[in-house]
């Protein structure tokens, strides 16, 4: 059996000891929406570290959970806090959690994250639907043998982002009050800043915003037959086209600052799903 199959198999063997839950919607919380699981009718919570073999987030303020319950009627499965390449885990580990709520049952994947703005019509506090993404800084988790259990050799990339959910997300935003954003999102591996020469290559190609997760997991989604959408909170200006250096401090405030209208954006979405 293909290794990180196999690693796969025995995660989803060993949840399925501690929960019977079908989930329909896989949600990744990203920075500043930490707390989000407040809105769930929890029916379980699993910590990473109990799952045999699982990868434990150590990024700041990802704690480290999967919280199952129900938004809206609605069955879901949330990450309270995810899995970064720049953690030291080999791209398998990191897209490992998005494929295991695949097995669970979950049908969409939805992604949200912190990011740096490109696009200069962005400011901090922004949300950003993601409309496409640019994925050749960060490692393809699909290098490697093909896992025929999970999809095809070579799947096509054209809408990875679910044009239906989107069009719902846009939905959600016009009746919660909010100026939704629609971009390109790139990831790089980090955990480092891009430099100001880096933005301006980004920008180049076409990028909207920048940060250190999502792509990787909207690839593993989309090729396992996952529906995905995502949405970025612009936390910051990134380098280079502001005076401002760069903090996690910056993210971390950013994020907590814009999560009352975060959440309230991803629940009325969840909602129309």
């Amino acid at each position: 059996m293909n290794l990180v199959y196999e690693k796969l198999k025995a995660c989803y063997d060993d949840i399925r000891r501690k929960t019977d839950f079908v989930p329909e919607i896989a949600l990744v919380l990203g920075s500043g929406l930490g707390d989000f699981a407040d809105n769930i009718e929890v029916e379980g919570v699993i910590n990473y570290s109990d799952i045999d073999g699982f990868p434990v987030s150590t990024a700041p303020g990802h704690v480290g959970q999967f919280i199952y319950g129900t938004i809206e009627g609605k069955k879901i499965i949330c990450m309270k806090g995810r899995v970064h390449y720049y953690e030291g885990y080999p791209i398998s580990d990191v897209v490992l959690p998005a494929r295991l709520m695949h097995m669970m049952g979950a049908k969409i994947l939805f992604l949200t994250n912190a990011a740096g703005g490109i696009n200069p019509d962005f400011r901090p506090g922004d949300f950003m639907m993601l409309t496409d993404h640019i994925s050749m800084f960060a490692p393809n988790p699909l290098v490697g043998i093909n896992i025929p259990e999970l999809g095809v050799r070579f799947p096509d990339m054209t809408n990875v982002y679910d044009p239906e959910l989107c069009e719902k997300i846009q939905e959600a935003a016009e009746d919660s009050g909010i100026d939704l954003k629609e971009g390109t999102y790139v990831q790089t591996t980090g955990p480092s800043y891009e430099t100001p020469t880096e933005i301006r290559m980004l920008k180049t190609l076409g990028a909207d915003a920048v940060g250190m997760s999502t792509v990787v997991e909207a690839i593993a989604g989309h090729h396992c037959g996952m529906r995905v959408c995502g949405v970025s909170c612009i936390s910051n200006i990134a380098a280079g086209l502001s005076d401002q250096k760069l903090s996690e401090q910056e993210v971390i405030d950013a994020g907590n600052a814009a999560a009352p209208m975060f959440k309230k954006l991803v629940i009325n979405a969840i909602k129309r799903f």
